[in-house]
């Protein structure tokens, strides 16, 4: 199952995408927000391009549990994707994901404005391997024989 995540920002959404076992997310582009109908076309053709069935959007929870504005703009901008496509769309809490994504980057020398954009893509990866490896906790496969 093809399965895209999203890091949506201010600035910029941060995109990655499951392998087809969807056991691995692997970040794959970032689009830059500007016009709310521009950024959603662009969300749309990537889904159609990677064959996903379903699209999961990573939630900025603040750190005491509750929905702040950005939370809920969040969840704004979910509801008009869902106009747009016909998949289903998930939330899942992406408490600190881009803190976590910096610290990868700069621990591998990357620095400046394209680290940024970089930063995203891997923010959304990281979302969307959360919410794989809870999938796979409540889902196992069975053991793999030879």
């Amino acid at each position: 199952m093809r399965i895209v995540g999203l890091d949506v920002g201010e600035r910029r959404i941060g995109v990655a995408v499951a392998d087809e076992r969807a056991r691995v997310a692997l970040p794959v582009a970032v689009i830059e927000r500007g016009e709310l109908p521009a950024a959603l076309d662009a969300i749309a053709r990537l889904v159609q391009e990677q064959g996903a069935e379903a699209v999961v959007i990573g939630l900025p929870i603040s750190l005491n549990g509750s929905l702040g504005p950005q939370a809920q703009a969040v969840e704004a901008f979910g509801q008009e994707l869902s106009a747009r496509l016909a998949l289903p769309i998930e939330y899942w809490d992406e408490r600190l994901s881009t803190v976590e994504a910096q610290r990868r980057l700069a621990s591998a020398g990357h620095r400046g404005p394209k680290a940024k954009a970089r930063r995203d893509a891997l923010a959304a990866a990281i979302i969307l391997q959360g919410y794989l490896d809870r999938q796979a906790q409540a889902n196992p496969s069975p053991p793999f024989e030879l």
